[in-house]
């Protein structure tokens, strides 16, 4: 679970005033309680994804094709900014690269160390610091050190982060699903490429208090990674038939994914009944998706098996149990198994 291209521009505060005609304009004035307030309400909303996203590719690492070591940590680097200067000096860092996120139940969280801001100085024996940067909101250094970081777990079984206030800390992986989690600083769409999930910030399902809802989202994007679906697409065409049907398997899968994380299955129906009726036109007129209606339904057709196969044996077997839409190796899947 990292971000990789989410990058967040700083809104700078200018002062405002009479001057004398002619004469240059006043240094800007920046409130830096201001810009730590903006980037803490960022990492808030990436809490919450990542929180989310760990939860379910843990929950259904047994059934993935795919499958990483992860500690749960993310990292954010000032270069990633607009302005990386303002940034560091509202965190008070006097290098770049500070903790991001430890999603909650990861081992990162449990280890206590990994507290947002804390800032970074060595990643197993790399600072991370001394790489060079790009010019502001570049992304491709914070994408080489999350990248040395899962190395360094798949190499070594483990990780040593070294930290500028003199602490080190040592965290051991477990599997997940092989997906990450992103959180854009703008925007209000959610989409997946076969290894990101996607996420902006002004997503509608942000704006709900429960937690098993937003989760809904987050497994509708995620399945159609642990899918294939945009593999699939390559090979097959993205006509309107195969999308409707990718999308319509990535819908059904909700429930699956979401039982075997924890939560109530049951959340999947209840997210698209909310979102649907307020945002699903434009899809039913692209006619890439079912209306909203339609898609609830086939969500909670999934829920009595789901809820069956938790019940009997503690887990859902999406990777056996679950009746595809698609043929992973050919095309529509007939259609008497559809």
């Amino acid at each position: 679970m990292r971000i990789a291209g989410a990058v967040m521009a700083l809104g700078l505060a200018l002062g405002a005033g009479p001057r004398a005609a002619g004469a240059p304009p006043p240094p800007a004035r920046i409130d830096y309680a201001a810009e730590r307030a903006a980037i803490g309400r960022y990492q808030d909303a990436d809490q919450r994804l990542q929180d989310v996203g760990w939860t379910l590719a843990r929950g259904n690492a047994r059934f993935c094709p795919n499958v990483v070591p992860s500690i749960g940590l993310q990292l954010q680097d000032m270069a990633s900014y607009g302005a990386p200067a303002v940034a560091k000096r509202a965190l008070g860092l006097a290098g770049d690269f500070a903790v991001q996120t430890a999603a909650r139940g990861s081992p990162a969280a449990a280890s206590g160390a990994f507290t947002r801001n804390r800032e970074v100085v060595g990643l197993e024996g790399f600072d991370p610091n001394q790489w060079p940067a790009r010019a502001p909101m570049d992304w491709t250094r914070l994408v080489r050190a999350h990248d040395h970081v899962e190395a360094m777990l798949t190499e070594h079984g483990g990780i040593a982060v070294r930290f500028a206030d003199g602490g080190t800390a040592r965290a051991e992986p477990v599997e997940v699903c092989a997906t990450r989690f992103e959180l854009m600083g703008e925007g209000s769409t959610a989409v997946a490429d076969g290894a990101r999930v996607v996420l902006g910030i002004g997503f509608p399902a942000f704006r709900y208090p429960e937690e098993p809802v937003f989760a809904a989202v987050v497994a509708h994007e995620f399945a159609h990674n642990v899918l294939g679906h945009d593999a699939w697409l390559d090979r097959n065409g993205r006509r309107d038939r195969n999308v409707r049907a990718i999308e319509r398997e990535a819908d059904r899968l909700i429930p699956w994914l979401l039982g075997n994380a924890g939560y109530d299955p049951e959340a999947g129906v209840t997210f698209m009944r909310r979102w649907g009726k307020s945002h699903d036109a434009g899809l039913r007129l692209r006619r890439g998706h079912d209306g909203w209606d339609e898609r609830a339904e086939a969500i909670a057709a999934e829920v009595p098996q789901v809820r069956a196969l938790l019940a009997a044996g503690g887990a859902a077997d999406w990777r056996t149990q679950f009746r595809r839409e698609i043929d992973p190796a050919g095309g529509l899947a007939p259609r008497r198994d559809r």
